[in-house]
């Protein structure tokens, strides 16, 4: 690798100014990083039939849920959106079945991270518009009036040029960003910053813990390493209950060792260790040090990883397990890079904060109609390994319904022809604690490539693409604009309640379920006056009485007749086409004096009068005039 830098050191030397190079290539969207978000971004842009380029350092694809070796994923269990969803079912293809990935407490779907990696290269060999360079490393970048040209440089074939149209930063820590100018954020914001009850009074530049990841197999005999240096049993003492535990960090988190060893079990007798308690997470802020000073510091987490390992073997009596030698291509078995959970997170044309997460519907900006990814794990910091971690927020799982994450946040301010992906997006840093994780990160990537395909068909900036266009291009593809459990993604209705519900006109109920963290559009409600502030806000002269009371099929009928006149839909025969929906999209019963379900409506409207697609947004979720 020290030669790869070396050599672009060189190249930039001799040719400070220019951007040329005999070996050039031209693609439409050039993804730098073969991250979770690299991946599906260049799955979904090929898709859409635009030349794609993704370029990953290393040999490996997939970022954090195959090369950090975080093969335990978190949360989106009942909301297998897109690419996501395709990833899992690959999966559970391999393995025989999705009851056969819950082979860990932590987690429902658990998997080597090898074979991880092996379900992403056949993803993307399926894909004939998309090219992945593996084994380069970024040179440099610079803006062209076209798009961008970047230089990469690999020890095989040396320097290359690349030409394209939308570059898509897709990096670990935001790296391509900052070197294109975009301005960004590092640490938790004050509170007056971002009018988050909870964050600290005070801005500050302090990240999660990163970890280097340990996957261990079970060799049936003593396999414990060496004692590494400055091993001490002290430093996990309080990682589980055993005798050496004295005083705790964490009283309340204080489980027994076969709680430790099968938090992350994996198929095949192995064991995922990135355990946050007392454990392997590492403390370090590395995102501004220069190349060699990050592998230093990393080594350092490396060898914290090594002595906690010592310390399972030696003092928990699991000394049959190692690390695994068929999972990672490295020299000292552990994976290619470190888990990172936070990284820049560039300034956007919108901000993403915990209010947007737990009200949004009384925000002023109505980002929840712009959405297009779905989570609904809790917020979930890890900072215990930070020095004076008890002066921090206390953000270990705190509550948020299920969540919608807007298109805004992907695109950074005064920059054109970039979108910035993973875990880089413009969210607060409280909000970057459900962001991060990888159900949602795969749906960023997955909106990335979206826009930037769009942006490359329509010959648009990436700001100017409808934000309409992009929804519609993530439902088409399987994916959730809002995190609605009502009904499946296949079902016939699925589209048509999502993008009611992205319209504003009915509003889903976010709820806290013991872990879990839900939202519903309750479609087998009854419909109350009441709920439809949201059509009066679209459509003015759709008044309703002071008083809440529900609407019958032809009352509603009656709204629907009234819409399609006043909005010159001469052509829409309302009574046949609310038969024919009726019938198609399986409604039941039509008696005309029957109170309307939520449901019923939902459907109704998007088919009929179809706001969604006739009433745009912008990206803070204004509609335009």
């Amino acid at each position: 690798m020290r030669t790869i830098y070396l050599t672009c050191l060189i190249y930039l030397f001799l040719s400070a100014v220019s951007c040329v190079n005999k070996h050039e290539v031209t693609v439409d969207v050039l993804v730098i990083g073969g991250s979770v978000s690299g991946i599906s971004s260049g799955i979904q842009a090929a898709r859409m039939g635009v030349n794609t380029l993704v370029v990953e350092e290393s040999e490996w694809l997939g970022g954090m849920l195959t090369a950090a070796g975080v093969s335990a994923v978190d949360g989106n269990y009942q909301l297998p959106a897109g690419i996501w969803g395709e990833f899992r079912s690959q999966l559970a293809l391999h393995y025989g079945g999705l009851d056969s990935l819950k082979t860990g407490w932590v987690s429902n779907v658990l998997f080597e991270p090898s074979v991880g990696n092996q379900i992403f290269h056949r993803m993307v060999e399926t894909e004939s518009h998309l090219q992945v360079w593996k084994g380069f490393t970024l040179c440099d970048i610079k803006k062209t009036p076209a798009g961008w040209c970047a230089e990469v440089v690999s020890e095989q074939e040396g320097i290359k040029t690349i030409y394209t149209k939308v570059l898509i930063d897709a990096t670990e820590l935001g790296d391509v960003a900052k070197r294109c100018g975009v301005k960004y954020d590092i640490g938790m914001e004050s509170r007056h910053q971002t009018q988050e009850d909870i964050a600290p009074e005070k801005e500050n530049n302090i990240l999660q813990d990163l970890t280097y990841v340990a996957v261990l197999k079970d060799y049936g005999k003593d396999v414990t390493i060496p004692q590494p240096a400055n091993y001490n049993p002290a430093e996990f003492a309080c990682s589980c209950a055993n005798s050496r535990c004295v005083s705790p960090k964490e009283p309340g988190r204080v489980w027994s060792k076969e709680k430790l060893i099968t938090y992350g079990k994996l198929p095949n007798n192995k064991y995922m260790i990135n355990w946050p308690i007392e454990g392997n997470d590492f403390y370090a802020n590395i995102i501004e040090l220069s190349e060699t000073e990050r592998k230093a510091v990393l080594e350092q987490a490396k060898q914290r990883t090594l002595r906690f390992l010592y310390f399972i073997q030696k003092e928990l009596g699991f000394n049959t397990l190692s690390l695994a030698d068929d999972e990672f291509p490295t020299a000292d078995k552990l994976p290619l890079i470190p888990y990172h959970r936070e990284s820049r997170r560039i300034h956007g044309l919108v901000r993403f904060t915990l209010n947007h997460m737990t009200h949004p519907f009384d925000q002023v900006q109505k980002l929840y109609r712009t959405s297009v990814a779905v989570g609904d794990y809790p917020v979930d910091h890890h900072h215990t390994r930070y020095q004076c971690y008890e002066d921090l927020p206390n953000l270990y799982f705190y509550p948020v319904p299920s969540f919608g994450l807007p298109l805004g946040t992907l695109i950074p301010k005064d920059v054109d022809d970039l979108i910035v992906a993973e875990k880089s997006i413009s969210v607060s840093n409280i909000a970057n604690g459900a962001t991060r994780l990888q159900p949602v990160v795969l749906q960023i990537g997955q909106a990335a490539g979206a826009l930037a395909a769009l942006a490359v068909v329509e010959n648009k900036p990436i700001s100017q693409v409808g934000v309409r266009q992009v929804q519609q291009v993530i439902l088409d593809a399987k994916g959730y604009l809002l995190p609605y459990l009502d009904v499946p993604v296949d079902d016939v209705c699925f589209q048509s309640y999502q993008r009611i519900g992205s319209t504003g006109i009915l509003k889903g109920e976010g709820r806290n379920v013991d872990w879990s963290n839900q939202t519903w559009l309750r479609v087998n409600d009854v419909l109350l006056t009441s709920e439809l502030q949201g059509l009066e806000e679209i459509y003015p002269y759709v008044q309703f009485p002071a008083e809440s009371k529900t609407i019958s099929l032809k009352e509603a009928i009656h709204v629907l007749k009234l819409i399609v006149a006043m909005e010159g839909m001469s052509d829409v025969n309302v009574d046949k086409k609310i038969t024919d929906v009726w019938e198609a999209f399986n409604l039941g019963d039509m008696i005309l004096t029957q109170p309307i379900l939520r449901g019923q409506m939902a459907v109704l409207l998007d088919q009929i009068v179809d706001p969604f697609h006739r009433k745009a947004v912008d990206l803070e979720g204004f509609f335009i005039e």
